[in-house]
């Protein structure tokens, strides 16, 4: 490699150390590197902003930009406090009964929106909930980060590493529904009965407290009807677009962008308000990461990379699988799931075609998606789901420490990756 491609390493290494370890604001981090990578002629203006494998991947952007305003307006409804209320009537108030339940509806949302916005709205009612049962909070929020990452990995907009993944593969919202639903299922119900085991000390059932829960109404908890039908309406015809894309031929980021003006322009929530609700850092992160990667691409760092793990593997589909497997759920439990796959992308992309291409080949997009996504569950830092629960947590000051989260993470993830194998080589490598 040329000695700019070695400065280009340094600079990403630099950047992401201090990304992982958040010395300095991840979004500081992400345009300061970006912007060395433009001034040392890594990369270019027409790359950094116009390229298609080297540069900003606006599928993403948009994609997460238009989904960001349709749940913050959903948001507004109340509807996720209503649900948080039901479940817990629904389960009588047997502490137990009432983690699944919240955990099959985090899930399930995570599945539909994003985990970060789905923990956001879940956890303050799970506050609300724990308290009226006079139950430890912080096994239930532990639980719901992780069923977040987990139901995520089910679909193309439920986790951002997906997104990702679906934009450089080519990978429509359908592959994920057929590829990772299945084993996202199962992986979710080994997941309940790890809790059940994890947590046993939590589950205090207290009769007077559950009579109390038992007399709330979930339907105060809906602050505008209409909006709220509006709402999943729009939703509804957003995620029927994405399972017709190879009929309609519409992007994802395209249809997520549509939704969210239908619906601010069919509604009377305001354009500032929509536009309040949109997690703005998370887009310019996701925008200095892909320069930095770009940056690797042009420089020729990508390429010899991945010709170095296909000699490693000499072209054994099975073993660079399982490699990948294992491999990214090592790394994403130490780092942030969402530079790691933004900088492994290019690399499976060369994989891919390594290995007899979209056919048998694209088992290796699944391996890098099921890794990253639930190795994001194995440390405190390994997800921004898991970052978003602990603040809320620390906010409400029920603090819950690095180790009080990895301890269970770590158990959580080696179960889950390891249900996984079986899965890969019974449907892809047999």
């Amino acid at each position: 490699m040329s000695v700019l491609a070695w400065v280009s390493v340094a600079v990403f290494l630099g950047a992401y150390t201090l990304i992982a370890t958040e010395k300095i604001n991840r979004v500081a981090a992400a345009l300061g590197g970006a912007g060395i990578m433009l001034l040392i002629h890594a990369t270019d203006a027409e790359a950094a902003f116009f390229s298609e494998h080297a540069g900003i991947d606006w599928n993403v952007i948009f994609l997460l930009l238009g989904m960001m305003i349709i749940v913050g307006v959903l948001r507004q409804t109340g509807v996720f406090e209503y649900l948080a209320i039901w479940a817990a009537k629904r389960a009588r108030g047997r502490p137990f009964r009432l983690m699944v339940l919240l955990l099959v509806i985090t899930a399930g949302a995570s599945a539909l929106l994003d985990n970060v916005t789905t923990v956001l709205l879940i956890a303050p009612v799970t506050f609300l909930v724990c308290e009226r049962l006079a139950l430890p909070v912080a096994p239930y929020l532990i639980a719901e980060a992780m069923a977040s990452n987990i139901g995520g990995a089910a679909t193309l907009v439920g986790d951002p590493p997906n997104i990702i993944i679906a934009s450089r593969g080519g990978l429509t919202f359908n592959d994920f529904l057929v590829h990772m639903a299945p084993l996202i299922v199962v992986a979710l119900a080994v997941f309940l009965g790890l809790c059940r085991l994890l947590f046993r000390s939590a589950f205090r059932y207290d009769p007077e407290r559950a009579a109390e829960i038992m007399e709330l109404n979930q339907r105060e908890a809906i602050a505008d009807r209409r909006l709220l039908w509006q709402s999943l309406a729009v939703l509804a015809l957003v995620l029927a677009a994405f399972v017709l894309h190879p009929v309609l031929h519409y992007e994802p980021s395209v249809v997520a962008v549509l939704g969210a003006g239908i619906l601010v322009a069919a509604t009377r929530v305001t354009t500032e308000e929509a536009i309040s609700e949109v997690e703005w850092p998370t887009l310019v992160f996701f925008a200095g990461l892909f320069v930095m990667v770009g940056a690797l691409v042009e420089t020729g760092v990508i390429g010899a990379v991945s010709e170095a793990v296909v000699e490693a593997t000499q072209g054994r589909l099975a073993l660079t699988t399982m490699l990948l497997l294992w491999g990214s759920a090592a790394v994403s439990a130490i780092v942030d799931n969402i530079p790691y796959v933004a900088t492994m992308s290019p690399i499976v992309a060369e994989l891919v075609q390594a290995n007899g291409g979209d056919g048998p080949g694209q088992v290796l997009w699944w391996a890098l998606a099921v890794g990253a996504d639930l190795g994001g569950n194995a440390t405190a830092v390994g997800a921004a789901a898991n970052v978003v629960v602990l603040g809320i947590a620390a906010r409400n000051r029920t603090p819950i420490t690095f180790w009080q989260f990895t301890r269970v993470g770590l158990i959580v993830t080696v179960v889950t990756v390891a249900v996984s194998v079986p899965y890969f080589w019974l449907r892809y490598l047999g």
